[in-house]
């Protein structure tokens, strides 16, 4: 038998298999167990200093303030990183940049990702936060907006309320709206190659500042 006679057969047999597939009747629905380890409570201080540390481990900067201090925090932070042009979300709170004197620029889909390269900061709020993973969900609401302004700039200012960090991943997940697209930030952006070099910056900013409002 030669090879073209060889691909038939094999293709032959494949269609065979399919078309018996589907003649079959339908298979049962699998039922997935769910009963995962859910309800795990921590109180706040342990909270905050577990999220804390874990965000320390992934090299992000960490700043605990109260509600009435974010104007102030998050002005402080870009003026200390030289941030003259910084995109927000549509839907972010204005009072939270209230205290930061250069250039605000408002994003939407219609603002192509090259113009968000020219910013040096973004600003966003956050849905959610893990403790034990150090993770931050952002899940495309106002106050958040798209993917990409939290991919492009290389500066990252993330503002978490220490009421939406979850003890563990069963916690945080609960807190998600599973239909909105969502966007896990474990500290800035890294990788290393097979020398393990560490090298930050390459799928997203270079530098992540986390503001968690511990009375948020």
């Amino acid at each position: 038998m030669n090879g073209r006679s060889q691909t038939n057969s094999a293709r032959d047999i494949v269609l065979s298999r399919i078309r018996d597939a589907l003649t079959q009747a339908p298979t049962p629905a699998v039922v997935v167990p769910r009963d995962y380890r859910t309800g795990r409570v921590l109180p706040d201080d342990e909270r905050l200093a577990l999220f804390t540390g874990r965000l320390l481990d992934y090299r992000a900067r960490v700043i605990p303030c109260t509600a009435d201090r974010t104007a102030e925090t998050i002005a402080q932070v870009l003026r200390e990183h030289g941030a003259h042009r910084v995109g927000v979300p549509a839907g972010l709170d204005a009072r939270w940049l209230a205290g930061y004197v250069g250039e605000v620029r408002q994003d939407g889909p219609d603002v192509p990702p090259a113009q968000l390269d020219t910013l040096d900061a973004v600003v966003t709020a956050s849905a959610a936060g893990c403790a034990e993973t150090g993770t931050i969900f952002l899940d495309g609401s106002p106050g958040q907006g798209r993917r990409a302004l939290s991919l492009v700039p290389d500066l990252h200012l993330c503002v978490v309320d220490l009421s939406t960090v979850g003890a563990g991943v069963p916690e945080a997940m609960a807190r998600l709206v599973p239909e909105r697209p969502t966007t896990l930030i474990s500290g800035p952006s890294a990788t290393s190659d097979i020398e393990l070099e560490r090298v930050e910056g390459v799928h997203g900013p270079r530098t992540l500042v986390v503001v968690i409002r511990t009375d948020g």
